[in-house]
């Protein structure tokens, strides 16, 4: 037998090919440990997450932009039971405002024992290599 094939169409995280999505430079950002969004060229309306049409005026004209990698948690609760297959229980999920902005997104906790972890906490972007030159987010206490 050869070599496998790698087959896009199984791909799951076809959002990282530039072939595939208009959203792949998010992800090349993340491989550079840069947290990013997109800003319409046209009203100058920044959200989250990264889009492909401006939500306010229905551009399809936007530029990237860097958002702040660290914030604090505003809130957060703990999964223990009903993890998803490939995932130890406890699983940690936050709410984080991002500093220096308006922004509030919703993330994993990672590195932290939970009954250690408080409202208001610090934490920083964590980029977690998935496979195949693929990456992912989370976020960690600092």
């Amino acid at each position: 037998m050869g070599e496998e094939q790698y087959s896009a169409t199984m791909d799951v995280f076809p959002q990282q090919e530039k072939k595939f999505n208009k959203l792949f430079p998010f992800y090349e950002a993340l491989k550079e440990n840069r947290f990013t969004s997109t800003k319409c060229s046209k009203c100058g309306v920044i959200k989250w997450p990264p889009r492909t049409l401006c939500p306010e005026c229905t551009s399809d004209e936007l530029d990237w932009v860097e958002l702040p990698n660290t914030g604090t948690i505003d809130i957060f609760t703990v999964e223990e039971v009903g993890v998803p297959m490939g995932f130890e229980a406890p699983l940690v999920h936050a709410l984080v405002k991002l500093d220096n902005s308006d922004f509030r997104i919703f993330t994993r906790i990672l590195d932290v024992n939970p009954e250690e972890l408080e409202i208001g906490a610090r934490v920083g972007l964590k980029v977690l290599d998935v496979s195949r030159d693929r990456v992912t987010y989370a976020f960690k206490p600092i």
